[in-house]
């Protein structure tokens, strides 16, 4: 799923209800991104995930619990988590298929693998796109590390990428995200394939909260 709103978008509703509905976000923040300081972007961001939370009727929470829903809570902004990234474009394009929340199997296309550096190591992330996609600009990058399980959702996080005029990728764990599935069983999401299970911590981006939200 793409575009943070609705029904018919990349991916099917049960597939990941945010990746659809966040890229929206991070749409509709591109370009305040270039026009205010970078943690002002950031927090912009996060204030409009918590209202479309809390109002929107796309949001995963239960309908009866949007008003009281407290806001999400992150990681403190660390702009070292934000880095280039490059796309090794995959030959064959082949199809995976991810195990979901609900124990399903959900076929998606390897795009290609992005490099980075992060704090100083050198690291990969395979990045995905719907089945008979071949759009490279918006990418699917679920991804473990290792703060699943006590700081963040067990089964990993979510990020998507826009690319650049220059064909490098804004690579930012601050905008990592949970899926809709943590707030709500219901939703059936893609978990984080071996491959994309970072042998680090990366305490940036969405977190749990004490009370497990």
């Amino acid at each position: 799923m793409r575009k943070f709103a609705v029904r018919g978008s990349r991916l099917a509703f049960r597939d990941v209800g945010n990746w659809s509905l966040i890229t929206a976000l991070l749409l509709t923040f591109a370009c305040t991104a270039k026009e205010v300081p970078y943690l002002d972007s950031i927090n912009e961001w996060h204030a409009t995930k918590d209202a479309f939370m809390q109002r929107s009727e796309d949001s995963p929470i239960p309908a009866e619990r949007r008003a009281t829903f407290p806001p999400l809570t992150y990681f403190p902004v660390e702009p070292d988590y934000r880095v280039p990234a490059s796309l090794t474009v995959a030959r064959t394009n082949d199809a995976i298929e991810i195990p979901t929340s609900l124990g399903e199997l959900r076929p998606h296309n390897r795009v290609g693998q992005l490099s980075f550096t992060l704090k100083g190591r050198l690291l990969t992330l395979t990045a995905f796109v719907e089945v008979g996609q071949q759009d490279i600009n918006h990418l699917f990058v679920p991804f473990g590390d290792l703060t699943n399980g006590t700081e963040t959702y067990p089964g990993g996080r979510y990020l998507e990428l826009e690319r650049t005029a220059t064909g490098i990728y804004d690579l930012d764990f601050n905008r990592a995200f949970h899926p809709f599935c943590y707030y709500n069983p219901k939703y059936d999401c893609p978990y984080p394939p071996r491959e994309n299970r970072l042998p680090i911590p990366i305490r940036a981006g969405e977190r749990m909260n004490q009370g497990g939200h």
